[in-house]
């Protein structure tokens, strides 16, 4: 079984300046081999795939242009491995399942470190505190105790370092011979996602929307002041190119300092946003159900709505369902995808009749039927854990 983790890294200056030196040379060779076969085309020559382009830079390219030898001096696995990305992003445009590849800018993206298990007696030496990486040597890892460090049992065959809001992070892919083994018998759990409640259980559980806590409020309001003031320095560095104005004082320097800061922001949000995704997903996979269902949500036609559109984002009902499903899936537990056109909410789980005029605004499910009460939400969490009108994720 192949399970991927992914850590914060404490790199020292060294092997920072390394890290960043390699990232900028996969970014030229990926924008390289986009050019170059961009010009082919034009001229009407066949495509170069990432073995015959490799095999034009070793052999032809750097030996013409000797003041790029520098492209030799990092590692060459993580070179290689921006050839190939480049060429499946080709091969994605040829296909018509994608567009034409971006040229890749050091100011969007630093790009990405890979590193690779050369042969099958070779291993990547990880201890609790440490993991060894080619050209690197010993890197401390702050999560301390968080990879597996046992070879025989648990072997890491690649790793990408990447960075973001100026933190470095590793994420590596194990091979675990061991597979997770749990007794998933007890009662089924049906999950309603909403706006206003993140989550209704079939139990009666309820989790709140992590978007309401006055800590987020905080950090948004933080994060406003922060990009106002950063769209005020874009405008002043402008007039100051453009020579427009006088004394103005932005210069490139503090332009960069405040667009980290915002992007510091963004990352304490999104990680509030995942952990709390992570520990409902971890509380659903220890209870054991026997199953879990969930709704298939159009989440596309949920954000055209402009009155909602901001809050049905922020609570990334996507990303929790791919965490619940890879989590299922090492546990062993079946997870029902329900069809989205299934009306859970307008369906009375006592009788089972249709109310057709329910609206958004009704919060309690009032059956005409059997007049019975209930909670909408819990409602439509019940007739998700029962409905047959499902397919397996």
């Amino acid at each position: 079984m192949l399970k991927a983790y992914k850590t914060e890294i404490n790199p020292t200056e060294q092997q920072i300046f390394i890290i960043r030196k390699t990232m900028g040379t996969g970014r030229y060779v990926y924008n390289l081999f986009l050019s170059i076969n961009r010009w082919r085309y034009e001229c009407g020559y066949c495509y170069l795939n990432a073995y015959a382009f490799s095999k034009w830079l070793n052999n032809t390219y750097l030996k013409e242009n000797t003041k790029e030898m520098w492209i030799k001096s990092v590692h060459a696995k993580s070179v290689k491995q921006s050839i190939i990305n480049a060429d499946q992003a080709m091969k994605k445009f040829f296909k018509h399942q994608a567009g034409f590849p971006k040229y890749k800018s050091r100011k969007k993206d630093w790009g990405s470190f890979y590193f690779f298990k050369n042969g099958s007696k070779q291993f990547i030496d990880c201890e609790r505190h440490r993991i060894k990486i080619p050209t690197l040597g010993w890197i401390r890892i702050k999560e301390k105790g968080y990879f597996p460090t046992d070879n025989k049992l648990n072997v890491i065959k690649n790793g990408t370092i990447s960075e973001k809001a100026g933190r470095y992070y590793l994420s590596i892919l194990v091979e675990q011979s061991e597979t997770i083994k749990q007794d998933n018998s007890k009662e089924p759990i049906g999950i309603d996602l909403g706006v206003k409640e993140f989550a209704v259980f079939s139990t009666g559980e309820m989790k709140p929307s992590i978007n309401r806590i006055k800590k987020i409020k905080k950090l948004e309001k933080k994060l406003k002041r922060e990009q106002r003031s950063f769209s005020r320095k874009v405008l002043s560095f402008q007039a100051r190119q453009n020579k427009t104005k006088r004394g103005e004082t932005a210069t490139k320097f503090n332009l960069e300092k405040q667009k980290l800061r915002v992007q510091k922001f963004h990352q304490k949000l999104s990680n509030i946003r995942v952990d709390h995704h992570k520990k409902i997903v971890n509380e659903l996979v220890r209870a054991k159900p026997s199953y879990i269902a969930i709704e298939d949500l159009n989440v596309r036609g949920m954000i055209k709505n402009r009155h909602l559109a901001r809050s049905v984002a922020q609570q990334g009902f996507f990303d929790f369902r791919v965490r619940l499903t890879n989590k299922c899936k090492e546990f062993g537990i079946p997870l029902h995808i329900v069809d989205r056109y299934e009306p859970s909410s307008k369906i009375c789980h006592h009788c089972g009749h249709k109310k057709v005029d329910l609206r958004l605004s009704d919060r309690i499910y009032t059956c005409d039927n059997c007049d019975s009460t209930t909670d909408r939400d819990y409602n439509a969490a019940l007739n998700i854990r029962d409905t047959q009108n499902f397919k397996l994720a």
